[in-house]
């Protein structure tokens, strides 16, 4: 039969069957099924070794024009030797492997290689600043896709996590290639948001006192003014809890749970870090010291800026400089103050140098009482730039 509209219309099941198709004169292999429920237009093909017959649309929502347009440009792909059956299968497997599986298996492999602080950023980046991207195929997501959420990333949440967040997303990919789950890595060619500050940076005295002046009495200034007293990592402060506090002892213990290498700390608090604890109100039922909600402090980015902008229209100058840099600040002028290096490395909580390899299995003191005078001249040399 020749289709036309009329003459596709006009077809019926004949009698006694559960369905017909009826084939085009004009292009050979395409067809109309006609079933008790509606008709639809076929293509069918030999591939494979295999006879296949793929279904294009209803009749009455796909024209024959288009119907016949599309059977045409899947019989050509059989000429040319493709497979159209195997084409879809493979795209319905490809759809399967979204980009929130491949976190998932990504995030498995990766907590046993990754220290627990690594891997809770890692996580929190895949989770959080990628979200848009959980639903979608692997094979879907494109450079494009990836740059333009950077962006948003760095307006939502500034430029240093929108750098993270592209990290974090790149090993995935890297890791998803290698496992034969992507054909590619889309982060490869995308632009760094921030240009970051180099890791030596260490605040001067003047800048110290600038930023010291410009924290405000509310939860992000007290956790500036606690980094520089204490020494400490911003999420290990940020995160807080009364828990870990016992003001009497003038003692911060941070549970092993929440340090970078996993081992418990005691920070002695100087009578500077203890009046700022003690100036807090405790809310009834939060465990946290700072912020809202479910967690610790938030908002970071935001704060940040708000507090460089105060030290600007104090009329100081500062060079750039992130909040890690105020931790290698503390280490920096302990050193100049005549702490030695051993009790620094205690106050930071870090295993290298003094307690690293043989020497740090067998030297367990952990150096209480030169970690308070330590950090008790530390607090009185910053009260000295200060006040």
């Amino acid at each position: 039969m020749r289709f036309s509209k009329q003459s596709v219309s006009s077809l019926q099941i004949p009698a006694g069957k559960p369905y017909h198709i009826e084939w085009d004169e004009v292009l050979p292999g395409f067809g109309v099924r006609i079933n008790p429920t509606g008709k639809v237009w076929v293509v069918q093909y030999r591939a494979g070794g295999k006879s296949r017959r793929e279904t294009i649309g209803r009749v009455d929502t796909v024209p024959l024009d288009a119907a016949r347009e599309k059977a045409k440009k899947t019989l050509a792909k059989v000429q040319l030797g493709s497979d159209p059956h195997a084409e879809k299968a493979q795209a319905k497997a490809r759809a399967k492997i979204t980009f929130e599986a491949v976190a998932e298996r990504y995030l498995k492999h990766a907590q046993d290689r990754l220290k627990p602080r690594s891997f809770e950023e890692v996580e929190r980046h895949l989770k959080r600043h990628w979200q848009p991207l959980q639903g979608l195929p692997i094979s879907e997501i494109r450079r494009a896709l990836v740059a333009n959420r950077l962006e948003e990333i760095a307006q939502q949440s500034g430029p240093v996590a929108s750098n993270r967040a592209r990290a974090a997303l790149s090993a995935l990919f890297a890791w998803a290639v290698a496992a034969g789950l992507a054909e590619a890595n889309p982060v490869m060619g995308t632009m760094r948001v921030a240009v970051e500050v180099s890791r030596e940076h260490v605040v001067t005295d003047e800048e110290l006192a600038a930023i010291w002046r410009a924290c405000r009495d509310d939860d992000h200034g007290r956790i500036i003014r606690l980094l520089l007293l204490t020494g400490q990592r911003r999420d290990e402060v940020g995160d807080m809890k009364w828990s870990e506090v016992d003001l009497g002892q003038a003692l911060w213990i941070i549970p092993r749970e929440r340090t970078k290498n996993g081992l418990t700390h005691e920070v002695p608090l100087s009578d500077a870090a203890l009046h700022i604890l003690q100036s807090i109100p405790r809310r009834e039922g939060r465990e946290f010291v700072f912020g809202e909600g479910q967690g610790g402090f938030s908002g970071w980015s935001k704060s940040k800026t708000r507090l460089d902008i105060r030290v600007a229209k104090g009329g100081a100058v500062l060079r750039l400089w992130r909040l890690h840099d105020l931790r290698r600040t503390t280490a920096t002028r302990l050193g100049e103050l005549g702490t030695l290096p051993h009790v620094i490395e205690a106050i930071l909580n870090h295993i290298s140098g003094h307690k690293a390899g043989v020497a740090g299995i067998y030297n367990r003191a952990t150096y209480a009482r030169e970690k308070r005078e330590a950090l008790d001249l530390w607090s009185k040399y910053i009260a000295g730039l200060t006040t």
